[in-house]
């Protein structure tokens, strides 16, 4: 679509700064017609799918406005995702402008992808109108807002779960080597685990696109549950890193869709508050996990760090089966799956991350095992893109890259990976080995960014309702690249809180960087690309942490090398440390190479700033259609 002042950089419509759009009829969309009514071209336009931002908006309690022609016209299509009884978005609640041609007048309906036709409409409306009768006439927005609670909860749950599976295992491996054995290779049951999640994070994005939400999701959480059953009925090393990476398949079906569903339920302006919620029970859970897993496997049994996985998911299963309620969806031909994409994508990922993960751990960067494995990998990426590129519905469609805005975020949220291994990795090794710390104590310094950047999220509605997502965000990493280059000028050793106070800076200031990029991101698309961009940009998330992760942890045990005058790395003098068999001259070491690591962190963060001035000054923010509130 072309012309007009509310065109975006990615040729959709969008406000004057990427902020949600003013109200129908107050300047931000196409005004009704002498008579009250709207106008032809309105209603013409009312035919477009919805979050196209091309329809006049329907008003609320009063029934749908009349057409033209003086027939009733449709209401609008429920979005996937919606909980029984929800109702659609009132006139003053509906975010972005009408969308509008070169000629100023409304643009012609877009077609839209494969089953969004006329047929996919009526049926979308009668669902909608079967989910919303019951309710008709009794508080409509309380009720939604009641509905919405239990998806909620269980969307909590389900992320609770797969943080908490990141690091619970942490704390428990002296047990569970001494049950198993496998010590060598017991490095696996993280990087197995985060492995799985990573690669499938596009094909689950890809397939809630395609079949929905839910069913996405109820297969993600039974994928896992099997997982965490199979490894706590393991045998060997071997058999549990295997059920790891089973949990791993379906802990990816978690990250991704949960907050796909959270940017369905939620309008624009209301969103910060749910994703602030997820971020809180990310944060706790990750934090939490190590202290987790040594209750149970020191009073326990190691293997009930899996099993009680099994309530907890069994509850949110149950949550989600009963009230999460998407509409009927076309009855075309069966959908077709690109799983030659879905092959070779996650064997291109496989290769990587073994690559960064093993790399300089198992074997020497330059030894066959990892040129042989970035060449494999190099040799499937190209793969990847011939048969993306032949597919009718390709998993990682080229429009993920193509659109602007899309590019940034997820270059921006990569480079975001790439600096949260500095505090998330490197932190907690400084606070024991420099400042003298037990490990709780060390938990407590990186702890402290978990409390501050929920707060940041949440409130950052407010400042991206009046400067936009892209300034918001331009100015949360500029304030964390300021943070990352206060940590070396910290003085040796130093006191616990000048840590724990960067920490909190910190984790204030990527509030403000994160949220706005991933919410403005999610409404630039409609609902039937969403699944897809959520997962991409989560997906190049944890890209850029494995990268971090390969090269600090480099870059570190080659300055502990060069000050210690040979070979070394960063955890064996941390143990040493440990055992107090060291002196000053390691601590000061380990301190320096800390101080490295968080300059390494500050660049990432300049390149993420960098990026983000490549994005458009307007993100193209689709208008949308939610429950009400």
């Amino acid at each position: 679509m072309g012309g007009g002042g509310g065109t975006g950089a990615d040729g959709t419509g969008a406000d004057a700064d990427g902020r949600p759009g003013e109200e129908p009829g107050r300047g931000g969309g196409a005004r009704p017609g002498a008579d009250g009514h709207p106008t032809a071209e309105q209603a013409r336009s009312g035919e477009a799918r919805p979050c196209g931002g091309d329809r006049p908006s329907v008003g609320r309690g009063d029934g749908a406005r009349p057409r033209a022609d003086g027939h009733p016209a449709a209401e609008p299509d429920r979005p996937p995702g919606l909980p029984s009884g929800a109702e659609p978005a009132s006139p003053s609640e509906e975010p972005g402008p009408e969308h509008r041609s070169a000629a100023g007048h409304p643009a012609a309906p877009d077609p839209g992808p494969r089953g969004t036709g006329a047929g996919a409409r009526a049926r979308a409306e009668a669902a909608g109108a079967r989910t919303a009768a019951p309710h008709a006439g009794g508080g409509p927005a309380a009720g939604a807002a009641h509905r919405r609670r239990p998806v909620v909860a269980a969307l909590m749950l389900g992320m609770g779960l797969a943080a908490l599976d990141g690091t619970v295992v942490s704390t428990a491996v002296p047990q569970i080597v001494g049950d198993l054995g496998g010590f060598s290779v017991f490095s696996w049951l993280f990087s197995g685990y985060l492995l799985a999640v990573t690669v499938t994070l596009p094909v689950y994005g890809k397939l809630s696109d395609t079949f929905g939400r839910k069913p996405v999701l109820v297969a993600g959480i039974v994928l896992f549950l099997a997982g965490s059953l199979l490894c706590a009925v393991a045998w060997n090393m071997a058999s549990l890193i295997a059920f790891r990476v089973v949990q791993g398949l379906g802990g990816g079906a978690l990250q991704g869709t949960i907050q796909t569903i959270a940017a369905d339920l939620y309008p624009l302006k209301e969103r910060p508050r749910i994703v602030s919620k997820l971020s809180t029970v990310w944060a706790v859970s990750a934090v939490a996990g190590p202290a987790v897993g040594g209750l149970l496997a020191a009073w326990a049994d190691w293997r009930w760090i899996f099993l009680i996985n099994l309530p907890v998911g069994g509850v949110a299963l149950w949550l989600i089966s009963r009230h999460l309620v998407e509409p009927v969806r076309d009855r075309r031909p069966r959908p077709r799956v690109d799983w030659p994409g879905a092959l070779t994508i996650f064997l291109t990922g496989t290769l990587l991350l073994t690559a960064l993960v093993q790399g300089g751990v198992a074997w020497p960067w330059l030894s066959a095992p990892s040129l042989g494995l970035l060449g494999a990998s190099a040799v499937c990426a190209a793969a990847t893109v011939l048969v993306e590129r032949r597919a009718a519905e390709p998993i990682i469609p080229g429009w993920v890259w193509r659109r602007r805005t899309i590019a940034v975020v997820n270059l921006a949220l990569g480079a975001l990976g790439l600096l949260m291994v500095a505090p998330t990795v490197f932190l907690p090794t400084y606070a024991q080995s420099v400042l003298g710390l037990g490990p709780i104590a060390a938990g407590f310094v990186l702890s402290v960014m978990t409390l501050s950047w929920p707060v940041s999220a949440a409130y950052s509605n407010r400042l991206y309702n009046r400067i936009g997502f892209r300034n918001t965000a331009l100015t949360g990493i500029g304030a964390a690249l300021l943070v990352l280059l206060a940590f070396p000028l910290l003085p040796y050793p130093g006191e616990p809180w000048q840590p724990a106070l960067i920490m909190l800076l910190l984790g204030a200031a990527l509030g403000f960087f994160q949220l706005p990029l991933l919410v403005g991101v999610q409404s630039t698309v409609p609902w039937t690309e969403r699944g897809t961009t959520t997962a991409s940009v989560l997906f190049c998330r944890q890209v850029g942490q494995s990268v971090g992760a390969a090269l600090f942890g480099a870059l570190a045990n080659s300055v502990l090398a060069a000050r210690l005058g040979g070979a070394g790395d960063l955890d064996s003098v941390a143990r040493a440390l440990a055992d107090g068999s060291s002196h000053d001259r390691v601590r000061r070491a380990v301190a320096t190479a800390v101080d490295l690591v968080f300059v390494g962190a500050a660049a990432a963060a300049a390149l993420a700033l960098l990026a983000l001035l490549f994005a458009p000054r307007r993100f193209p923010v689709l208008t949308e259609q939610r429950p009400d509130l």
